[in-house]
């Protein structure tokens, strides 16, 4: 796949914006329908805050998978956040404290990534741990991630490990400056995690920072697109949905290809003996 920047304005195109009006008679499949062909994996990787989640967010709206029942969804995302290694007791005390490293690849459970990843490809419906960012801890509950045709996975070293990056079929970067990453950060930590500024601001020198320069921004490198300015960047999210819906209505061949010209009829769906599970 060729790799290039997307660094245009924030116009937006009529014919891609229009897109969301119908998607959701166009990419909703029935209750006994399953997915033909294994899923396009994309993965979207950036820095702390920079907005990766948002840009999952406004990719899903513009396909209208946000109004449609999880079970029927032909798109689905999940986050690395989820997969938080459990801490040993000596090591929580020091996250409740701020001085545990959570931007290290090794704060991740990689090989926990590894399976759920090639279960996802094969079709299985998975587990997603749920991890709770003021204890610290795994929840004791899950959330189901039914099979889809496109599988979004955002995290901030979902690159670093060769493993796992080989398994993405199209890698997005999104690149937003350190200071408004920062900002949004003390934000999000201090509102929806309980945080003080300066345990935030600790964090972010002592270990969010150099951990960005180390793991994470190396790994830029490796994208097929990179998005500045994140969500707000409506011409590339908009080329990435327009891409997204070639792919779902290109069939096998355009999914291994990542092929982003020509059209073709879309592909037959199997289906299942059984509905999906609820």
């Amino acid at each position: 796949m060729l790799r290039f920047l997307i660094a245009a304005s924030s116009t937006v195109y009529g014919p891609v914006a229009s897109m969301a009006g119908d998607s959701e008679t166009r990419l909703r499949r029935t209750e006994n329908e399953r997915p033909s062909n294994p899923p396009f994996l994309i993965g979207v990787s950036g820095g702390t805050a920079s907005g990766k989640s948002s840009v999952c967010e406004k990719i899903m709206e513009l396909l209208g998978q946000n109004k449609i029942d999880h079970h029927q969804r032909q798109v689905a995302t999940l986050s690395q956040d989820s997969f938080y290694k459990e801490l040993t007791p000596e090591q929580k005390a020091k996250a409740l404290k701020g001085q545990f490293n959570f931007d290290h690849p090794d704060a991740f459970d990689n090989e926990l990534i590894k399976k759920t990843l090639h279960d996802i490809i094969q079709g299985k419906t998975v587990q997603i741990p749920v991890y709770d960012f003021i204890t610290h801890s795994r929840k004791d509950e899950f959330v189901t991630l039914y099979p889809a045709d496109v599988v979004l996975f955002e995290g901030i070293l979902i690159f670093y490990s060769q493993e796992i990056r080989d398994l993405f079929q199209m890698k997005l970067f999104v690149d937003t400056d350190a200071d408004t990453r920062l900002s949004r950060r003390v934000l999000r930590d201090i509102e929806e995690r309980g945080r003080d500024l300066e345990q935030v601001l600790t964090q972010y020198i002592t270990f969010v920072k150099p951990a960005f320069e180390e793991f994470c921004l190396p790994t830029k490198k490796y994208a097929d697109v990179i998005i500045p300015r994140g969500a707000d960047n409506l011409v590339a999210i908009n080329l990435i949905v327009q891409h997204i819906q070639d792919i779902l209505n290109g069939g096998h061949s355009k999914r291994q290809t990542g092929c982003m010209d020509g059209h073709v009829p879309p592909r037959k769906r199997r289906t299942s003996e059984s509905s999906r599970p609820h």
